[in-house]
């Protein structure tokens, strides 16, 4: 049995918007603060994240990801960092979603310019509060 699950572009507005607000989270360009309470917004609680380096893998929840971010992105080791989404490719079932997204991060760490892409795997769920990030995984190529 197929089941058609009406979708509406507001939907994908709203996980177009998220992403977006994810990315620019890190960025501390033009002395930039990142708004670190804005992942707090736009993730459940019980949000699992995930740095996949070959066959190995770090697992943070949101205050173990965030903490070594902080420190680096405020205490002049990682500077002009910035992650843009290069591409992407959303699917929406009801009231989950998927999002593969290819991006490129920038900035200077340690004194030394560096730039790298990479993919990220988003999962939403829709709550009552709206579309949020319920998971991510990523990888730099």
């Amino acid at each position: 049995m197929e089941t058609t699950v009406k979708t509406s572009s507001a939907d994908k507005t709203a996980i177009d918007h998220i992403t977006k607000h994810f990315f620019d989270i890190f960025n501390n360009t033009s002395q930039r603060q990142p708004d670190w309470t804005t992942l707090y917004d736009i993730c459940i609680d019980e949000t699992i994240i995930i740095k996949k380096t070959g066959l190995t893998q770090t697992i943070y929840d949101l205050a173990s990801f965030i903490e070594p971010r902080k420190a680096i992105l405020t205490n002049g080791t990682l500077t002009n960092f910035r992650e843009t989404e290069l591409d992407e490719e959303t699917k929406i079932a009801g009231h989950i979603a998927q999002r593969y997204s290819n991006y490129q991060k920038t900035g200077n760490l340690n004194g030394t310019d560096f730039a790298e892409n990479g993919t990220k795997l988003f999962q939403f769920i829709k709550t009552i509060n709206g579309w949020k990030i319920s998971s991510l995984v990523w990888e730099d190529n």
